[in-house]
Order: structure tokens, then sequence, then C-alpha cells
């Protein structure tokens, strides 16, 4: 496996994916396996902007110093990757459609072609309470992938992970889904009656 190569593929994917707001200066993940018992994860201080080697890390399995730079998330991206034999590559992001659309809706539903037809009807995740999320995130995440048999989730006012074996399929089905969110949005919108003075 070409690491440069890779490496490469993740840095023009997180400039994508920013500049379509779906990751922040400084909030979300993008990882990819590298081999057994590997993995390739964004800094703490990566700017998605402006990936390069600086702001990435490998990462084995078991934890030495190196965890201490990586992403937050690091600890999510391991168990889905040491739980989930498909899973290639992961990204956490936090689009602002999907993200708002999930804060009073249980169940995405698309209502345009593309998302129906790639999608599919998505059920919201609640992590109920924020407080101690973090601490539950790795395994209630991964369950919930086991489980539901599925490589999106969404979480209520958190944002979306998904992982897949190719990384431009998992960058198209989120594409996907934040244009169905925002289409759901501005026909809410565009149906709800308003009231003059």
């Amino acid at each position: 496996m070409n690491k440069t190569h890779l490496k490469k593929q993740l840095a023009n994917l997180s400039l994508s994916m920013f500049r379509k707001d779906f990751f922040g200066i400084y909030h979300g993940s993008l990882s990819a396996k590298t081999e057994t018992g590997r993995f390739i994860i964004n800094t703490k201080e990566a700017i998605f902007d402006a990936l390069d080697e600086k702001s990435l890390i490998e990462l084995y399995f078991k934890k030495d110093y190196r965890w201490k730079q990586a992403s937050i998330d690091a600890d999510i991206h391991h168990s889905i990757y040491s739980n989930i034999s498909e899973a290639k590559f992961i990204c956490f992001t936090m689009p602002q459609f999907t993200t708002a659309y999930s804060l009073t809706h249980n169940i995405i539903t698309p209502m345009d072609y593309f998302g129906y037809e790639e999608l599919g009807s998505i059920e919201i995740y609640s992590p109920k309470q924020f407080e101690d999320w973090y601490d539950r995130a790795q395994s209630e995440i991964t369950l919930y992938f086991q489980t539901q048999k599925t490589n999106i989730i969404v979480i209520r006012g958190y944002g979306v992970y998904a992982y897949s074996r190719d990384l431009h399929e998992m960058a198209k089905k989120l594409a996907i889904l934040e244009k169905s969110c925002r289409l759901l949005m501005l026909n809410d919108t565009s149906s709800a009656t308003f009231e003059f003075d």
C-alpha cells in the first residue's frame, strides 16, 4: 500500500468536504486503515482545508504516545476498525443541513430521486444527553453499525459517522445525504404557512 498516495487522497477529500462545510477548522475526523492493526487519522491540530503529511498520523491499534496527538475521535475510529472488517475508510462530519434536520426529526426519508435510490430512510440516533457522550460514543456507534447493518449513522445534534471500503463512495453518500436534507428543509419551509400582521 502506498501510504503517500493514501494521504494525498485523504487531503484532497478533506479539502473538498471543508469547502462544502462538512468539516470545521478543527472539527471532524477522517481516517484510512493502512493494514491490520494500523490506521491513519488526522491530528488534533489538523486544519481540514490544508491537510498535509504533518496533519495526519499513523496509529497502531495498541495505544502509544502518538495517540496523544491524534484526533479526539481516534477511539471511535479504532473501535469501528476493530469490529467491522468492511471498514477501510471512516469519517465524522457535521454537515449543517443534515445536523439541523436531525434536531427536529426522527427519520430522514429523502424525497429526491438520488436520496431515495442511494439511501432510503435513515433513522436518526439520539445520544440522549451530551454530558457523557464521548464516554459512550465508541461503543454505541460501533454497536449501531453492527446491529442496524448500515454504514451511516446520523446522530441528533452531533453529526454523521460513515465508513466504507471505497473513499469516493463514502463521500458520494454523505453528499447525497446532505443534499437530501437540504431539500427536505427547503420543502418544510415552503410548505409552512406564515401569518403577517
